[in-house]
């Protein structure tokens, strides 16, 4: 299964020489402090990583508010991922609410797709497992915290599983259930700080889980999962809540403003709680996402999405001059 992923910015070009809409990154680059967490990760790669992982796993549960116990961290969240598609393996079915992130399917093998606006009428049966992207991959829209609840209620009753990637909700944290994953066995939830700090390059992924599910899964990990730059971001993270949050009010503006142009173009924008907006602009834009990418411009097709078209396009939310470069392309094409 080929399975394509924005970002390709080793395309021929120097990748800060594209502008780049196809991943999901904060546009202002990382703050401050994680550059400097960088530079003492710099400083200690003459050694090797923490094999405990003691600062890292310190730093991210106070973090994300949860028992060290309860998290796993890993070399992105692909790698969550993955570990989760261990946890469930052998189960009688894996579900994915679609359209959806394309490497549940690839990790999962034999899976049912469900259609993510169906998720109310979810009736799980003994050993069903259901991944779910919140807030989604590529469509952006969040489902409610309690909605995500009764889902989980739901899987618990019948013997089931819920896996829950959180990998944008840094831009919506009310929605998040990573809280309840500690206490609740059948909870599995997924995250990343790839996307609000922009440091894709870095990969800090985790997995938060009921501590016997974490034990399990830890036997899985490469002894030194974490290189040192990404083990000091994470001992840095915690006390920077205030930094998240900025970036989540800076997005949900520009977000906003974006939408409103990207509309004015003839566009059907879909609602998004995350760093991105899906748009159907009613025709074939294989040929218009060429010819941008001729420009330097990078943006994310979407007709390999399960239920969208070749007229779908997934576009990041950059700074508003970096937008309006966008916009004025499109209006041309």
């Amino acid at each position: 299964m080929s399975v394509v992923h924005g970002g390709d910015v080793w395309q021929g070009r120097a990748p800060g020489e594209y502008l780049d809409f196809s991943a999901n990154l904060n546009p202002d680059g990382p703050p401050e402090w994680v550059r400097a967490a960088m530079r003492e990760g710099l400083e200690n790669a003459r050694y090797y990583p923490d094999v405990r992982q003691r600062a890292a796993l310190a730093g991210m549960s106070a973090r994300l508010d949860v028992p060290e116990g309860s998290l796993l961290l890993t070399n992105g969240g692909i790698e969550a991922a993955r570990l989760a598609a261990l946890a469930t393996a052998g189960r009688v079915t894996h579900m994915i609410a679609q359209p959806t992130f394309e490497e549940y399917a690839r990790l999962c093998g034999a899976h049912v797709d469900l259609p993510r606006a169906g998720l109310a009428c979810w009736a799980p049966r003994a050993g069903d497992v259901l991944w779910v992207c919140n807030p989604n991959n590529p469509t952006g829209d969040a489902i409610p915290r309690e909605d995500m609840l009764g889902l989980l209620a739901r899987a618990e009753s019948a013997g089931g599983r819920l896996i829950v990637d959180e990998a944008f909700i840094d831009y919506c944290p009310e929605h998040s259930v990573r809280d309840m994953a500690g206490g609740h066995p059948a909870l599995i939830v997924l995250g990343s700080m790839t996307k609000a700090l922009a440091i894709p390059g870095v990969r800090l992924g985790y997995l938060v889980a009921y501590p016997s599910v974490v034990e399990a899964l830890r036997v899985e990990l490469s002894p030194w999962q974490l290189n040192s730059g990404a083990a000091a971001v994470a001992a840095a993270v915690a006390g920077h809540d205030a930094d998240f949050e900025r970036i989540r009010r800076l997005n949900d503006a520009r977000r906003a403003d974006f939408a409103a142009a990207l509309a004015a173009l003839g566009a059907k924008v879909y609602p998004s709680d995350a760093s991105f907006l899906l748009c159907d602009f009613g025709r074939d834009m294989r040929g218009a996402i060429e010819a941008l990418r001729r420009e330097g411009i990078l943006v994310r097709p979407c007709g390999m999405f399960c239920a969208l078209t070749n007229g779908h396009v997934r576009l990041c939310v950059r700074t508003g001059a970096e937008n309006a470069r966008l916009i004025e392309a499109l209006g041309r094409l």
